[in-house]
């Protein structure tokens, strides 16, 4: 039934009759054409839901064209439609208009940008997050610290968290300049939250986003640096502002009260 809702040409009408019920009002393909609408509304409001940013900077009629090929490449896999837009930046990346093209197209490159943002913010929304949870506070030892769940760090090559944020403030942005941004995305009480990093802030949160210590998160800024670990170390331990400031932002938990 849901390759008829998304390719009813390729259907033949004997399978409609055998899957649509005709009544006195209506034939199976009249009826299966009412089916047919209202799931690609119904498809196209959910992504519109999931991806409000890449909407507004695509157009709405472009977006949905896009999103009608999408669901004919890749038909949703749950009924709730909850991971509808999960493939959704890479089918733009493998049906990008300017793939014959000699040099990318800096829009095309935006947008699939953007769509990888609006699915990290998505996802960050509904997953596993602190609530409940012990959060760390400005007296947790170095030792005692890890991530919260929600923590995820991404690089974008454009600053897509302030045109997402400003088209969720109906600020009517104009697609920016490329310009290499790291973003860290969380939830803290429900609510989500994105926070610029620098990119030695990146490394470090990256490695204890993958399970890692305070000891070995510096030893990965001092190895992609190429600085000596034993300023790096000190610059962590002489400067506390970023510390303080992640900590109040409900980047980390105290292990010790878990």
């Amino acid at each position: 039934m849901q390759a008829a809702l998304i390719e009813p040409q390729a259907t033949s009408n004997q399978e409609i009759e055998r899957r649509v019920r005709s009544t006195s009002r209506l034939s199976a393909a009249t009826a299966l054409g009412i089916y047919q609408n209202s799931y690609r509304l119904r498809i196209a409001a959910c992504m519109r839901d999931q991806f409000p940013a890449l909407c507004y900077a695509l157009g709405e009629g472009l977006f949905n064209d896009f999103v009608a090929e999408y669901i004919r490449q890749a038909p949703p896999e749950s009924y709730t439609l909850y991971d509808l837009g999960r493939r959704f930046a890479g089918f733009l990346q493998a049906n990008r208009p300017d793939l014959d093209a000699p040099v990318p197209e800096l829009w095309v490159d935006f947008i699939i940008d953007l769509a990888r943002f609006e699915r990290q913010i998505f996802s960050t929304f509904d997953c596993a997050g602190a609530e409940g949870l012990h959060l760390a506070q400005q007296t947790t030892r170095d030792s005692d610290l890890c991530v919260q769940p929600s923590l995820s760090l991404a690089a974008y090559g454009f600053p897509v968290g302030d045109y997402y944020h400003a088209v969720r403030q109906e600020k009517s942005p104009r697609p920016p300049d490329r310009e290499r941004v790291y973003l860290a995305v969380l939830r803290k009480d429900y609510v989500t939250h994105t926070i610029p990093v620098s990119f030695a802030h990146f490394v470090f949160l990256q490695e204890m986003c993958r399970g890692g210590t305070v000891g070995s998160a510096l030893s990965a800024v001092s190895q992609q640096l190429s600085q000596d670990l034993a300023q790096v170390e000190k610059a962590w331990n002489e400067v506390s502002e970023i510390r303080d400031s992640w900590i109040n932002a409900g980047f980390f938990l105290d292990r010790s009260r878990a």
